[in-house]
């Protein structure tokens, strides 16, 4: 049975429509140049963020996206894969110089589609910081019937955040 409800789940994450992750980048940096930037973190680093963020990282291999116009670093975007339910979801977690959130998309989603969060609900990510503020029982309003989607959403946003303020904010 398993065997056939994997297949159907990816074939309704395809049918959602969803964005892939360089069209999510375009939406938020358009007419920007993307560098691929993958970051090994050590244990400490990876302790720091899960501090911040509250939820700890996947691993230590973190994929970001850094966006430029005319040189300038606009933002960058980190790929956030996680556990919703028993499959996994990938967001792009895209974030402004000053470490605001400008866009949350959802790129892949391997759970049946009536869990997955729809625009309107990510779009109250946009232009949150890393405080904490940015909860269920904050500023983010739960997502009916989908609280485990939300929960991890929630999640790879303030793990994003956190990246954010360690690789780009620290290091200046």
């Amino acid at each position: 049975m398993i065997r056939i409800l994997a297949p159907l789940c990816v074939t309704a994450s395809l049918l959602a429509g969803l964005p892939t992750t360089q069209e999510a980048l375009s939406l938020t940096f358009p007419g920007a140049t993307f560098t691929r930037k993958e970051h090994w973190l050590t244990e400490s680093q990876a302790f720091q963020v899960k501090e911040r963020a509250g939820t700890p990282l996947s691993g230590l291999w973190q994929v970001a996206y850094e966006a430029r116009k005319e040189g300038k670093l606009v933002g960058v975007a980190f790929l956030d894969t996680h556990r919703v339910r028993t499959l996994q979801e990938t967001a792009v977690v895209a974030i402004a110089p000053e470490g605001r959130i400008l866009r949350a998309e959802v790129v892949a989603f391997r759970e049946p589609p009536e869990y997955m969060a729809r625009d309107a609900w990510l779009r109250q990510f946009d232009g949150k910081p890393l405080d904490s503020q940015l909860t269920l029982k904050g500023a983010i309003r739960p997502l009916s019937g989908s609280t485990l989607t939300a929960n991890a959403l929630t999640d790879a946003a303030r793990r994003s955040l956190a990246l954010h303020q360690l690789l780009y904010v620290e290091t200046k």
